[in-house]
């Protein structure tokens, strides 16, 4: 039976959904509000998905997905009124087939404060060079933060950006900067390759899509002391852990020199999550804020990853905060379920004392 891919994705769209999942042997699914919902329809056959991603896929993304197994990939149509509409995908092959799955992407860039972000987020983008990260699971925005920063610096200052992307999710407008968007496996090769190239190109900011490897995040920390402002993406849980996770991704010989280089290029962290709402129709974002300063620059030079927490506790006056404190402010203000608050804690045996009152 052929997939009326379309006709589904005016579902999701029209229930407020964020992701479709067309699996191979499974009915479709939609995600509303973080929670998978099935249609009523009868499961996916192989061959359907299998020749609805050939007949949408370019030559080329077809083809990584037959000698790679996966791929990920933009896609793009009408919608009867939602108009044009953009669409993150990545297709692959499991056990009972092909399958894939397509996230919406907004098709106006939020600002900051429409994604209740904290408004001090915004001091990350008046550097004029250093390291900015966005962490978190996947599926927690991150991408969505990321371009509501790169869209301010499009509506502020005159500036030459290169975003490094796979695929090419928000399309930037004009402005005041020269948005310069490069897709990997389409115009590049890879992260790495990509950011290399960046070098060499004259930009004042550069955006990567993903740190997937120690050659992208040598070559992005290069880059953030080189004179550019560099913001990219870990999936990391913590400022904490995201300082820990780079370092500990080189040889312990380097170890040293790399956390004097990320002592003086990091700027900040930002740290995300998306927790259902308690009247379950939709989500707020929690963040962790770290904003480098020197207590914190001589914490990860001495590799007291550690102590980072507590300095984010003491720089509460200038924004900063950590991610169960901005747990505890949305369960006070009856936002979200403390038991979802509890489980979503990275410091559960200190948080469950804070919430008490609300779980009995």
């Amino acid at each position: 039976m052929a997939i009326n891919l379309d006709g589904i994705l005016l579902e999701l769209l029209t229930k407020g959904g964020s992701d479709l999942f067309i699996t191979s042997g499974h009915a479709p699914a939609l995600r509303i509000n973080g929670s998978m919902v099935f249609l009523d329809m009868e499961p996916s056959e192989n061959q359907d998905v299998h020749v609805l991603l050939k007949n949408f896929l370019t030559d080329a993304d077809f083809e990584r997905l037959e000698t790679e197994l996966d791929v990920d990939f933009a896609y793009e149509t009408r919608l009867p009124g939602f108009g044009v509409r953009r669409f993150r995908g990545c297709a692959f092959h499991q056990r009972l087939g092909t399958s894939f799955v397509l996230r919406s992407i907004p098709i106006q860039i939020p600002t900051v404060s429409e994604l209740n972000l904290p408004p001090e987020v915004l001091k990350l983008v008046e550097y004029h060079q250093g390291l900015v990260l966005v962490t978190g699971p996947t599926g927690s925005g991150k991408t969505t933060t990321l371009a509501a920063l790169i869209n301010h610096i499009n509506n502020t200052k005159p500036l030459h950006v290169i975003t490094l992307e796979d695929p090419i999710e928000f399309v930037y407008p004009i402005n005041k900067c020269m948005i310069v968007q490069r897709q990997v496996g389409t115009h590049v090769d890879s992260f790495s390759s990509a950011l290399r190239s960046a070098l060499r190109e004259d930009p004042d900011v550069i955006l990567v899509g993903e740190m997937r490897d120690l050659d992208t995040i040598e070559l992005a920390i290069t880059a953030s002391e080189t004179g550019h402002l560099v913001f990219a993406t870990l999936h990391t849980m913590s400022a904490a852990q995201t300082v820990n996770r780079i370092v500990n991704v080189f040889p312990a010989s380097r170890q040293a020199q790399v956390r004097v280089m990320l002592a003086d290029s990091l700027c900040g962290v930002v740290t995300q999550q998306l927790i259902q709402r308690l009247d379950g129709n939709s989500r707020i974002v929690a963040v962790e804020l770290m904003i480098n300063n020197g207590a914190i620059s001589t914490h990860i030079r001495e590799a007291k990853f550690h102590q980072i927490n507590s300095s984010i506790q003491v720089g509460a006056s200038i924004g900063m905060r950590l991610m169960d404190q901005s747990l505890l402010e949305l369960v006070e203000s009856h936002q979200i379920d403390p038991h979802v608050a509890l489980d979503r804690a990275l410091d559960k045996n200190t948080f469950i004392n804070q919430i008490r009152s609300y779980l009995e």
